[in-house]
């Protein structure tokens, strides 16, 4: 749990410093403060989530294999999966007009788009915690089973 604590935090510092960008164009606009704040925080809140759910994943995919390069190249490719596979998938014609949404709601773009609208909606702030608890437990069972 440290090992997880410790990587959300550095995806924070590392949002941190973008602030300064928004700052720049608050002070700059053409009236000055003319931004849509709500989907600028939103959007911070999303980014921190997907993060936090991509470090949860990493961790998952790590403690799969010892092999460092195998353990990046598996972690990038869930990540990849869980980010634009389910779109993807809903457009196929099996899920044409009946589970299209269903599926992409699997998925974490079509949160992290909805978060980033600027609507910090129960339910996209549920599925992030789920996510990230998910792999966390089982990155547990899976340490659990090597001892």
């Amino acid at each position: 749990m440290g090992k997880y604590l410790a990587n959300v935090a550095l995806v924070l510092f590392s949002l941190l410093p973008t602030l300064v960008y928004y700052y720049s164009v608050y002070q700059l606009g053409a009236p000055k403060g003319n931004l849509d704040t709500g989907a600028i925080v939103g959007s911070y809140i999303g980014l921190f989530f997907l993060g936090a759910g991509f470090v949860a994943l990493g961790m998952f995919a790590s403690v799969l294999t010892d092999n460092q390069i195998i353990a990046f190249i598996s972690g990038a490719f869930m990540c990849f999966f869980f980010h634009w596979a389910f779109t993807y998938l809903s457009r196929l014609p099996v899920f044409a007009a009946k589970y299209d949404l269903f599926v992409q709601k699997l998925g974490i773009n079509y949160h992290y788009t909805s978060i980033s609208k600027g609507v910090i909606d129960s339910r996209d702030i549920l599925y992030f915690l789920s996510l990230i608890f998910i792999f966390l437990w089982l990155t547990y069972l899976q340490l659990e089973k090597k001892k």
